[in-house]
């Protein structure tokens, strides 16, 4: 039987300013849309749940995802919506900003497949209200039931986030209830300013996830489970931008854990007792997946074809030296 990995959360549309500055182009996106994405292209079984409009921008997103592979819930679709977009700035180096203009909710609590491994959710979905109440009341059901690993991203938005208290109380609730979390420096940095990731990373473990990786763009990956903490280096690539790629990191690591057999209920002790050999192998296979995403334009993860000839060729092969594990 196939493994199935759900995503919940939102698809937009990115309006990527040009550097004219009078013209935007659209890409499909949205987190949890590039994670699912991202699954899809290396060769997984993805379902995402989000909300879509019946508009042109909606059409946009159902065709990028659909001709990935991915496979859209029936939630998905609904009269009332309009398709999310965010306006996208990027500096001289290719990083990103946002400014979103999204509502997020749904319906109800989805039912997962027979066949689902993992549940994935993050950024803006388990943020912003109504729908990231929601998404809460979803972990805590499938927590009881035991049947999924549950992965979680917080990819902040400050400007879509409850007031800070609130915002850290909610991310650390979905900590306590995830067993795979990834989370970038400059999350943590606006989580709790001042206080280093390293300590951080542990707190978390060990409130509840059988892993933490931390994505610290040029200083690579600092990764923490039970077996200890492990450092991987970035991945020397020339950057395009980096707009995708810790959703392409986030892809990566579930399907590096898929290939290691370390993927639901019944084989949460097994991720639980990760060695450090593993989680270097994990974590390595997660950065090389979004250096090559920052190698090209917008949210465009590999396809694992792509990862396998990076893998055997010792990295991206790109002129220049800049490192990408956003």
């Amino acid at each position: 039987m196939s493994e199935r990995y759900v995503v919940v959360g939102e698809a937009l549309v990115d309006l990527v300013g040009q550097p004219d500055g009078r013209t935007f182009v659209a890409h499909p996106g949205g987190s949890p849309a590039n994670v699912a994405f991202g699954l899809a292209r290396l060769g997984r079984s993805a379902t995402l749940v989000t909300q879509l409009g019946p508009d042109p921008l909606g059409e946009l997103v159902r065709e990028h995802l659909l001709g990935a592979g991915v496979e859209l819930d029936p939630a998905a679709d609904g009269a009332e919506r309009r398709t999310s977009t965010a306006l996208v700035a990027l500096d001289a180096k290719g990083a990103a900003s946002y400014d979103f203009h999204i509502d997020w909710e749904l319906p109800g609590l989805p039912e997962l497949a027979a066949d689902a491994v993992v549940l994935h959710t993050g950024s803006i979905a388990a943020a912003m209200l109504p729908g990231a109440d929601t998404v809460e009341e979803l972990f805590r059901r499938e927590r009881e039931r035991g049947a999924v690993t549950l992965s979680f991203d917080p990819n902040c938005r400050p400007a879509l986030m409850e007031p800070h208290e609130r915002a850290v109380a909610r991310v650390e609730r979905l900590v306590a209830l995830s067993d795979v979390v990834k989370v970038s420096d400059e999350d943590l940095g606006w989580l709790y300013p001042g206080e280093p990731v390293e300590r951080v990373a542990a707190r978390w473990q060990a409130s509840g996830p059988a892993l933490v990786a931390v994505t610290r763009g040029g200083e690579g990956v600092h990764a923490v489970a039970a077996s200890g903490a492990v450092d991987r280096p970035a991945v020397p690539v020339r950057v395009v931008d980096t707009v995708g790629a810790g959703d392409s990191f986030m892809s990566g690591l579930l399907d590096a854990l898929g290939s290691h057999g370390l993927l639901g209920g019944e084989r949460r002790e097994a991720l639980r007792a990760i060695t450090g050999e593993e989680l270097t192998a994990v974590v390595g296979h997660a950065a090389l997946a979004a250096a090559i995403t920052c190698s090209r334009s917008g949210a465009m993860p590999p396809t694992s074809d792509e990862l396998a000839e990076a893998a055997g060729a010792g990295g991206v092969q790109a002129t220049g030296a800049e490192a990408a594990n956003a």
